[in-house]
């Protein structure tokens, strides 16, 4: 069976191709009422599938939009990657996501593919992004918006979060619901002192700590950045002697939850 084209479609409805294409893409000219009626029962009665691979390569851009994540098994992720599609699919986009798992090569891995594929759009949550992912950043021309941070040497739109005043809003919360102290579970050794976002939290629990007049020492407690290992490090706290009354648990990139815990 012979493939439908478009030519086939104008045929069949009286008009241009390129009246069939405005149909087809909601644009960029406006298609009388009347003439849209023909066109939309041309392509169903022909059966036809715009060639989404061409129109790119004509257009030079694609319907999809990138998200690269660090791990999209992560609730604040999923729930993120679900609302990014809703809002594509309401704008007839789809969603391509790709996994970096803090990895910078798989970062960048993930980058060259999605500007490869001419994306309209790429969203990037990243912990750096590294100079290689500067530089493959700069070298496309593709809408970028970045998640978290923004390094100095790009100029794109960011989205930064308050890690500080959150975790200060979140340990403030949790005192004023009657608790004596805020216990916090911090990074390891390796966090950095500063610019990372558990080291922001820690800043943030402290600030919070100190305006109500108590001590901090003895109540920061180390502990891995990925949710599985934060549990278990909060549930063997939260069963020892020295339980605390309340925690707030920051995890890196993005993976921060607050928790209260009342002692029984």
């Amino acid at each position: 069976m012979a493939k439908v084209t478009r030519d086939d479609v104008a045929r069949r409805a009286g008009t241009s191709t390129a009246v069939v294409s405005y149909v087809i893409n909601n644009g960029p000219r406006p298609v009388a009422p009347a003439t849209r009626e023909r066109v939309l029962a041309a392509i169903k009665e022909l059966g036809y599938r715009p060639d989404r691979v061409a129109q790119a390569m004509a257009s030079r851009r694609t319907d999809l939009i990138g998200l690269i994540v660090p791990d999209a098994r992560q609730p604040f992720f999923a729930e993120m990657a679900h609302a990014v599609e809703q809002a594509a699919s309401e704008r007839g986009k789809m969603v391509l996501v790709g996994n970096s798992d803090y990895a910078d090569a798989r970062e960048v891995h993930y980058l060259r593919a999605f500007l490869g594929m001419r994306v309209a759009g790429l969203i990037l949550v990243s912990q750096g992004p590294s100079e290689t992912a500067a530089a493959e950043i700069d070298a496309w021309d593709a809408r970028i918006v970045l998640l978290h941070r923004r390094p100095s040497p790009i100029d794109d739109v960011a989205v930064v979060t308050d890690d500080v005043g959150g975790a200060q809003l979140a340990t403030r919360h949790l005192l004023e619901h009657g608790a004596p102290y805020v216990a916090c579970l911090g990074g390891t050794e390796q966090t950095p002192a500063e610019g990372d976002p558990v080291s922001d939290h820690v800043e943030g629990w402290r600030r919070a700590m100190t305006e109500a007049g108590l001590p901090t020492a003895g109540r920061l407690f180390q502990s891995p950045y990925n949710r599985y290992d934060a549990y278990r490090v909060g549930l063997e706290l939260l069963a020892g002697p020295d339980r605390p009354p309340a925690l707030v648990q920051p995890l890196r990139r993005l993976r921060s939850a607050s928790c209260a815990r009342p002692a029984s």
